[in-house]
């Protein structure tokens, strides 16, 4: 299957999927998204029993393509609505993928970045990893990965990382629980790999068993919150906050809030 801005490699047991954007430092746009989506779904109904998730160049995913996001600000409502479902159907693909996956995350993951690389049964980081909810930096609200992130964290830290939009370092990431590693940067695919092999001495048929049972354990209370955080998503970018958040991203100047 042909991919644009992504690496799908399977080799037996194990598939890697580099984002493949570095000149864009892996940036989320509408174009990788179908992308991903195509690739976990050739990577489901393979022999594959390990996914790898890793990004090209310096950067793990540096959130939403400045491109898209400026277009984000012309959608209409029914096109808004469109969007969070899309994204719900990649965050929700990722945490609920049947076989198991391995974010290596090699520098930078914002936004939407880190919630690719936290979705991951396992997260290995570079000890230069940067992640950050920094949706509310820019009027936006973090909806979709904030149903996970409770589930991850409890209220009090997601509170912290949701409304500050702070970022934060692999070092913090991983005293809250949110990475399992942190791997020198030279080492982290070797790492990650190594994981696979252990990982693989089991039987695939429990790890599978296993992942589904994770699965229908979250899904009703992640089902009941997903269904508000579309309507969330959506509904904020109609606001005056939204536009100007963007516009001065864009223009890279301190946004003028109006609380509207």
């Amino acid at each position: 299957m042909a991919y644009k801005t992504i690496q799908l490699a399977v080799e037996g047991k194990l598939a890697t999927l580099t984002l493949n954007r570095p000149d864009k430092r892996n940036a989320i746009s509408f174009e990788l998204i179908d992308d991903l989506l195509r690739a976990l779904d050739e990577v489901a109904k393979s022999d594959a029993i390990i996914l790898v998730l890793t990004g090209a160049g310096k950067a793990f995913c540096s959130g939403m393509d400045l491109d898209n996001l400026k277009a984000l600000t012309g959608r209409t409502p029914e096109q808004n609505l469109q969007d969070s479902k899309t994204m719900v159907q990649l965050f929700r693909s990722l945490y609920e993928f049947p076989k198991v996956t391995i974010a290596a995350v090699n520098g930078a993951a914002i936004a939407g970045g880190t919630g690719l690389a936290l979705l991951c049964d396992f997260t290995l980081a570079s000890p230069d990893a940067k992640f950050g909810y920094t949706e509310v930096r820019i009027g936006f609200v973090p909806a979709i990965v904030s149903t996970f992130l409770l589930r991850q964290v409890g209220e009090k830290h997601a509170r912290d990382l949701l409304l500050t939009g702070r970022l934060f370092d692999a070092a913090e990431a991983a005293r809250m629980g949110l990475i399992n590693e942190i791997v020198p940067g030279e080492q982290l695919m070797a790492r990650a790999r190594q994981l696979a092999s252990v990982l693989m001495e089991n039987s695939s048929a429990s790890l599978f068993a296993t992942k589904q049972l994770l699965t229908d354990h979250a899904r009703t209370e992640i089902d009941a919150q997903i269904e508000e955080a579309v309507r969330s998503n959506a509904a904020i970018r109609l606001t005056a906050d939204f536009r100007e958040g963007i516009a001065s991203f864009l223009e890279k100047r301190k946004p003028v809030w109006t609380g509207k």
